[in-house]
């Protein structure tokens, strides 16, 4: 039988709908402490799938407060090999206008405190020092491409993202750094997420959502308002992405 396969879910996908559910979803216990959500487990699109949803629920833990270690440890427990997290970002370069998918290759990570090993407690053994310098898994990333691509979704392929310690949105001063250190999109959650998957030897990508122009590239519309119109434009494309790409997994 084939592993299931992991979906990481936060602003861009707070919840997997049509989600066969073989079990009530609960949150999992870990030695590193409890997963940020229940794990959804179940059927999508023809594959075995476990869900969590980054921020809990309600949406109600902030990006440096996730637990990102119980998150990566229960999907690893639950037999997963690889992970597609889904992400809602803002555009810093102008290609990476509101409502593009995106699929980064790349990670500047400016996000501090958060506790972003799964080896760092001594008792545990030896120290693991990964190989990060492609963070992403180029496979994974080239079947959401390819994905995307045939449903002409116009995907961006590669993109440097930059992660933040939010909850706050960035300064426009942040955003033109980030603009001059070679990020095209920002998010806050994508670190140490990545690094953390690539610890416990999954395979992770990240499938990326502008919901809005970064700060000091805004359009026009109310930032948080621009937010939520390209978030209910974009949810439809996110799951129809995953309904194709999960059974050529």
């Amino acid at each position: 039988m084939s592993a299931p396969i992991g979906v990481i879910g936060g602003t861009a996908l707070a919840e997997l709908a049509g989600v066969v559910e073989q079990a009530p979803p609960a949150p999992v216990d870990t030695e590193f402490g409890v997963t940020s959500g229940p794990l959804v487990r179940g059927r999508y699109s023809g594959r075995d799938v476990v869900f969590v949803m980054r921020h809990g629920p309600g949406h109600a833990i902030a990006p440096h407060a996730i637990n990102y270690r119980a998150n990566i440890a229960a999907l690893a427990a639950a037999g997963c090999r690889q992970v597609i997290a889904i992400a809602a970002v803002g555009g810093i370069t102008e290609a990476m206008s509101p409502g593009r998918i995106v699929i980064p290759h790349q990670i500047i990570d400016y996000s501090w405190g958060r506790a972003h090993s799964l080896h760092d407690d001594p008792a545990r053994g030896t120290l693991d020092h990964i190989d990060f310098t492609d963070p992403y898994d180029e496979p994974l990333r080239q079947v959401l491409r390819q994905a995307a691509q045939a449903r002409d979704l116009d995907p961006a392929e590669a993109a440097v993202h930059g992660i933040t310690q939010g909850p706050r949105l960035e300064t426009a001063a942040e955003i033109d750094r980030m603009a001059r250190d070679g990020c095209d999109i920002v998010g806050m959650t994508g670190m140490p997420e990545a690094s953390l998957a690539r610890e416990a030897g999954l395979a992770y990508a990240c499938c990326a959502v502008v919901v809005n122009k970064a700060a000091g590239r805004t359009g026009g519309l109310a930032i948080h308002a621009e937010i939520e119109a390209t978030l209910a434009r974009a949810m439809g494309d996110v799951e129809g992405l995953l309904t194709d790409v999960l059974p050529a997994l």
